[in-house]
């Protein structure tokens, strides 16, 4: 994979988008084809004939004002052109622009390498936050070393550090791909921490005033790669549980909320909160509603505590954690009572899988910003019901039990956001011991793990493609798996495998939240 990045400039003497770039250069790549027209400003609005390019787009004004920092403060200046209602922009791309109006019309516009490089000039020219967002979500390893490097030449810096920590997470698969890229950007990618495997068991609490062999295993683990082998990152605090608890991981930070502490199924009232650059615990408070069979999702600031059990009854509550709060407040219910549901985030996007009688699936979307669930689709499958859910690039895949309820064998349904349609996956996929059932996705490969193997799957069109197979997790019981970044250095406890720290006495710091604490802040 070779990389250029385009670059222009326009003459004339104006003031120019890409001016800040080498003067002199030519467009590496012609353009792919003419953009369509975007929708036109809603009627009564006040609108602008904004030129670019050479075409004239009739745009409304109060929607570039409100998500564009360059017109916000143009038409705040006081300047001359602030009192015009037809504008020339200089030095950006119409595909660009047209990618920029669709994206602020609620649409989400695929983009070809051309249009993706005309897009980020706009998004560091007129500083609009929604494009760079929806930039952030097409990121995938056909473009990432083209975003990356274009976003790093255009200051755009969230997307290239975005697309910098996609390139670290997969970087034994574009090892050759990196030597397009500026020594300096390599560095840096370098310098990240990828994303590493991680898995806990079902524990209840530690009630002995002095550690048993049970306790021993209460610890969270990550694998190492170059080895094969698992490794202690942490051992869980004396007071947590992830007995039917909700796990996540939100803002490289690990949580976990509710759980019981024995079968009594009496819950938990507190949570926590890991950190593996402080290597530390903190206590965060639990939701409002008692719950444990609980659906953990972190999303965007925010932990969402979906659905559950209470009493031995299903829940269809919903409530939201605001990190930079630190306190829960009700959000929009399920559309029916659901405990352990499969759930996935694709594109920035949540999305749940909900039974239905009769061997249907609903996927439901969960829109945080207007408070409600929306039906996407409907999966039917007699006998076989949607169990787990993963999302890679724009696709969900949903994992459901074989036929006539086979639930030693996995078979597998893609269903594509942007096409709105379903396909099989090929093949049929073991299920022993649950493997399956909690499958992570990092790049373009999958994890999943048992207790004799930890399996990578490489995700191609249309089937998984067993890529390695490593060390299984050993233990029994019900298994959270989530990705964590682990800090290169911050892993004194990361040396010793499963085996070796059950002989070992880790110390746990446990701190209590406060105003300043890590935990809590908004990132």
């Amino acid at each position: 994979m070779s990389l250029q990045l385009p670059m222009k400039v326009r003459a004339g003497g104006e003031t120019d988008a890409g001016s800040c770039l080498r003067p002199g250069a030519e467009s590496a790549e012609p353009r792919r084809s003419e953009p369509a027209s975007p929708p036109a400003s809603p009627p009564g609005r006040e609108r602008l004939a904004v030129e670019v390019e050479g075409r004239v787009f009739a745009v409304d004004k109060a929607l570039l004002t409100r998500h564009c920092e360059y017109f916000r403060a143009l038409y705040r200046s006081g300047m001359r052109e602030s009192l015009q209602t037809e504008l020339r922009l200089r030095g950006l791309g119409a595909a660009g622009f047209v990618a920029m109006l669709g994206v602020l019309n609620g649409e989400r516009p695929a983009l070809g390498a051309a249009e993706l490089v005309e897009a980020i000039e706009c998004a560091a020219f007129l500083q609009v936050r929604a494009l760079t967002g929806h930039l952030v979500d097409l990121i995938d390893s056909e473009n990432c070393l083209l975003m990356c490097h274009t976003a790093f030449a255009y200051g755009v810096r969230e997307l290239s550090h975005r697309a910098a920590l996609f390139i670290r997470d997969m970087r034994s698969d574009l090892r050759d791909d990196l030597r397009s890229l500026p020594a300096e950007l390599v560095d840096y990618i370098d310098s990240l921490a990828p994303r590493a495997y991680m898995a806990v068991c079902s524990h209840a609490p530690s009630a002995a005033a002095e550690e048993t062999p049970q306790d021993l295993q209460r610890t969270v683990c990550h694998l190492d790669e170059e080895t094969g082998d698992w490794k202690v990152l942490t051992r869980l605090p004396p007071g947590a549980s992830t007995a039917m608890a909700g796990v996540a991981v939100l803002d490289d930070k690990l949580y976990i909320v509710g759980g019981v502490r024995d079968v009594s199924k009496k819950v938990l009232d507190s949570g926590f909160c890991y950190s593996p650059v402080s290597n530390s615990w903190s206590a965060v408070p639990s939701p409002r509603q008692p719950r444990y069979n609980l659906t953990l999702i972190g999303h965007q600031g925010c932990l969402y505590a979906v659905g559950g059990e209470c009493e031995r009854r299903a829940v269809s509550s919903v409530e939201r954690f605001r990190a930079s709060q630190g306190s829960w407040s009700s959000a929009s219910q399920l559309p029916c009572a659901a405990a352990s549901v499969a759930s996935a985030e694709a594109m920035s996007r949540i999305f749940v899988c909900l039974w239905k009688a009769g061997g249907a699936t609903d996927i439901q979307e969960y829109v945080p910003a207007e408070d409600r669930w929306v039906l996407v689709t409907t999966l039917v499958r007699p006998q076989s019901y949607g169990l787990c859910m993963v999302a890679h690039r724009d696709n969900l895949y949903v994992m459901r039990n074989g036929p006539s309820d086979d639930f030693l064998l996995c078979v597998m349904d893609r269903y594509n956001l942007t096409s709105g349609q379903w396909s099989a996956v090929a093949g049929q996929y073991g299920n022993s011991k649950g493997s399956l059932l909690t499958a992570a996705v990092r790049g373009d490969s999958v994890f999943t793990l048992n207790r004799a193997v930890t399996t990578e799957f490489a995700i191609e069109a249309s089937r998984w493609r067993t890529k390695r197979d490593m060390k299984g997790f050993g233990r029994i019981g019900s298994i959270h798996t989530f990705l964590l970044r682990i800090p290169k250095d911050a892993a004194p406890l990361g040396g010793s495998s499963m085996a070796e720290s059950q002989s070992r006495p880790y110390g746990i710091r446990l701190e209590e939240p406060g105003p300043s604490d890590p935990c809590l802040e908004d990132r």
